[in-house]
């Protein structure tokens, strides 16, 4: 699999995300989704898969500390596109015991905290939803962080056993930002109060002009930890 993930990373490595799209929902069937964290990104994603194959799989994450915005503009997505958006929650046996033992916001005590919650409210859903799946698609863009930088268009994503696909890695925010707007697409009300990158309502915060666009998850944190654990570049 890896020989041909090179094969198809030359193949598209400049191709048109609309291309890429087409190609790989039509190589993976229903082995391939889309994992939405409802940001810009993703939210052009859903519309070109939209009028590719409108029963594409499209599933998001409801951690269950999201804020109000998200939560509507998921409304407002499934209603625009009439899509069948998954949504995943974590188990609330997890969440009750980790609150239990270590306080409803225990992230903000440290590194190894927060990590615990993302993982109970993030990844063990993140892992039920790609249970059976052969390739994910994201929204991932090379200049969104420095850890993101040596993102390619296909990927092995070890962690979970699958094909990994940005259609969208070579993307400036310019280019996002005119697409979203051209063809008119529902997107978070936050992105237009600073809130370039948005997470759980308590692990994120409006930037400053001239910070980096994830300067306000986890805000408290050293910059070098600033993931989920999601995507996380495999060595």
């Amino acid at each position: 699999m890896k020989e041909k993930i090179r094969e198809w990373g030359e193949r598209f490595a400049k191709a048109q995300a609309e291309e890429i799209l087409e190609f790989f929902s039509n190589e993976f069937g229903d082995s391939i989704c889309l994992s939405s964290s409802m940001g810009a990104e993703d939210q052009i994603l859903t519309h070109m898969l939209m009028q590719i194959n409108p029963r594409f799989r499209i599933f998001t994450l409801d951690t269950g500390r999201l804020f109000p915005e998200t939560l509507n503009l998921i409304q407002k997505t499934r209603q625009q596109y009439n899509a069948d958006i998954e949504v995943y929650f974590p188990d609330y046996k997890l969440v009750q015991q980790m609150v239990r033992e270590k306080g409803i916001n225990l992230f903000y005590e440290s590194v190894e905290n927060r990590k615990l919650c993302c993982q109970i409210r993030k990844l063990e859903p993140l892992k039920r939803a790609l249970a059976g799946m052969k390739a994910w698609i994201t929204g991932i863009r090379k200049d969104q962080t420095l850890n993101r930088f040596y993102t390619q268009v296909v990927e092995w994503d070890e962690g979970n056993a699958l094909v990994k696909i940005n259609p969208l890695y070579r993307w400036s925010e310019k280019m996002v930002w005119e697409y979203i707007h051209r063809n008119a697409i529902p997107y978070n009300e936050l992105h237009e109060k600073n809130f370039p990158s948005i997470g759980c309502q308590p692990c994120t915060r409006a930037v400053a002009p001239g910070e980096d666009s994830r300067a306000g998850r986890w805000w408290w944190e050293d910059q070098g930890h600033k993931e989920c654990g999601l995507h996380i570049q495999e060595s």
